[in-house]
């Protein structure tokens, strides 16, 4: 039997992480996506048959490699493009789905499993335990349940008030920005599911869970001592950014910076990112609305460049401003490919 690679694709609400949550513990070989509703589908989906292109050249032909969608409902078009592609890369392809809206997408494929009485998370606990003898004690049933509950909206389960608590739990959970640092994000959400597993059958189950929201997120981030939450998030992002610069960085004119996307806190993250990188000189971070904040640490004056890219302003080491015709992305390197385009042609009009 050939070894079985999963690339799994699935919603950003709880129960989208709720399938991942169960993935995660089924399979060994994984690689795992998300995406919101519209034209990021599309795009995670293009970004999966690339991964899978890059690893059959790297590894060959040994492994069986499956296209899991969950949680999502493809358009008619969506789903002949995949299919088309599923077959040129010699991929297969299964989508679980609850959304009446993908009905005609499920009548037309045979890989498109829909049912509305059940939640995403609930119908891939089945299909798991079905086709892999996934959970044969039914030690996940519990949690499952919860997440059906309050996310087809069973108001007389039980399990309904706890399922409402985790529900804005995923919700609130922002953060680390999912588009920058993908992997992290889920883990992290995946993490904090797995801890309200822990606490589900204490009595007033509902009300400990919210007690303990801060804590759970607290342990997540916590790498060496305790902090406040504040300063705990702002190690770890900034941590990750340090680790990622390369790919995060920008330059303007003979400075080179670290470009954030959505991060927020500019203040605290983006002084930590230039306390801990010296060889840089800025620290931009662009919101999905074209916004920008710049910290610099006495090494370039951010509000002149502000005022050159954004008609912005501010203070020497603390500036912000705004991209004219700001055009957002879900993939962060056409982001900064569109950021450094246009820091490039400001500079080049000012010098003219």
């Amino acid at each position: 039997m050939r070894q079985q690679h999963i690339y799994h694709l699935s919603h950003i609400d709880l129960d989208g992480y709720g399938c991942q949550y169960l993935t995660q513990q089924c399979f060994q070989k994984i690689d795992s996506f998300n995406a919101n509703y519209g034209p990021e589908v599309t795009a995670r989906l293009e970004e999966i048959v690339k991964k899978i292109e890059q690893d059959k050249f790297l590894h060959g032909e040994e492994t069986e490699r499956l296209i899991l969608i969950t949680d999502l409902n493809l358009t008619t078009k969506e789903g002949n493009w995949i299919e088309k592609e599923a077959i040129r890369i010699g991929a297969k392809l299964q989508l679980l789905d609850h959304h009446a809206t993908g009905a005609n997408a499920a009548e037309r494929f045979a890989w498109y499993l829909l049912d509305t009485s059940r939640c995403a998370t609930l119908i891939t606990y089945h299909w798991l335990q079905k086709h892999y003898g996934f959970d044969s004690e039914n030690a996940l049933s519990t949690i499952v349940q919860a997440i059906n509950a309050i996310d087809i909206w069973v108001s007389e389960d039980e399990l309904f008030e706890y399922g409402k608590v985790m529900l804005g739990m995923i919700s609130g959970a922002k953060e680390i920005n999912r588009i920058l640092f993908p992997s992290e994000d889920r883990e992290f959400k995946l993490s904090m599911i797995d801890a309200a597993k822990q606490l589900i059958n204490e009595t007033d189950a509902p009300i400990k869970l919210d007690d303990q929201l801060h804590q759970i997120k607290k342990r997540f981030f916590i790498k060496e001592k305790n902090n406040t939450k504040d300063n705990l998030v702002a190690a770890y992002v900034t941590n990750l950014l340090t680790a990622d610069k390369a790919r995060l960085t920008i330059t303007y004119k003979n400075a080179k910076g670290i470009l954030g996307y959505n991060v927020g806190s500019a203040s605290i993250i983006g002084n930590a990112c230039m306390v801990e990188n010296e060889e840089y000189d800025f620290y931009m971070d662009v919101n999905f609305r074209g916004n920008f904040s710049l910290r610099s640490n006495n090494k370039l004056d951010v509000s002149k460049m502000a005022a050159v890219i954004g008609n912005g302003g501010g203070h020497p080491n603390a500036a912000g401003g705004k991209i004219e015709g700001y055009k957002d992305s879900f993939v962060y390197a056409e982001v900064r490919e569109f950021v450094q385009n246009y820091i490039n042609e400001k500079i080049h009009t000012v010098i003219e």
